[in-house]
């Protein structure tokens, strides 16, 4: 499958060598390939530049968001939060029509510091925006509830854990949930479809919460598990 991964932070950086590992042909979308190559600064927590890392990905391309949708069969969208809309409309209507969008990013708002609050939540959300600007395009929100390495690894925790599906297209949301089965190990039912894209405010209202796990527990290796009741014998 051709494989659009908008984005060139930390999850693109995951997610798209684990597709790639799994036979898809991965291309990288950004807003400006040589302004994003001719950066020195070091990413989070320590990881090379961007273009350090790129060097180590010889068969991954590097194009503007609009070479990148152009021939994408599925797109997936990490870029921070508020650059989501401004990429996508970067990549054109046209070319994103018909496609299924995973849409990992959250809404964070950084401009008053650590921890970050939520640019959009309550009463909307960042999936609800892109599917209300991009009404052709299947957008299933999913995966943004979890640290990058878990969303490609689940067997990295010793117990079962789980991630959330939101979206308006069932038959795009069962895809999805194929592929996370076969590319990345989740679990069927491990994976839990909360239903349309406005369940996507919950799973984007847990950011603020992850946020301060992560500081109580210094890592963001953990993730959520749900207990349910048993049924009655």
């Amino acid at each position: 499958m051709n494989i659009a991964v908008f984005g060139t932070g930390m999850v693109a950086q995951t997610i798209g060598p684990a597709f790639a590992a799994q036979g898809h042909t991965v291309v990288y979308g950004t807003r400006n390939p040589a302004e994003t190559l001719a950066r020195s600064e070091a990413g989070p927590f320590g990881a090379p530049p961007f273009a350090e890392w790129f060097k180590t990905q010889p068969d991954a391309r590097l194009v503007p968001f609009a070479g990148a949708a152009e021939g994408a069969e599925l797109i997936v969208n990490a870029t921070s939060g508020q650059g989501s809309l401004p990429a996508l409309e970067s990549a054109g209507a046209q070319r994103l029509e018909g496609k299924i969008l995973i849409d990992i990013a959250n809404p964070l708002d950084f401009s008053n510091g650590f921890p970050p609050s939520l640019s959009v939540c309550n009463t909307d959300s960042l999936g609800e925006q892109i599917q209300r600007a991009f009404p052709g395009l299947k957008v299933v929100k999913t995966l943004n509830t979890l640290t990058a390495a878990l969303m490609v690894n689940p067997a990295a925790l010793p117990a079962d854990h789980v991630i959330f599906m939101s979206g308006d297209n069932a038959e795009a949301k069962t895809r999805v949930a194929s592929l996370l089965q076969e590319a990345f190990g989740w679990k069927a039912q491990n994976i839990i479809n909360l239903g349309d894209i406005t369940t996507a405010r919950g799973t984007e209202m847990v950011l603020p919460l992850w946020v301060r796990l992560y500081a109580s527990l210094q890592t963001p290796m953990f993730n959520f598990g749900i207990v349910r009741q048993s049924e009655a014998p």
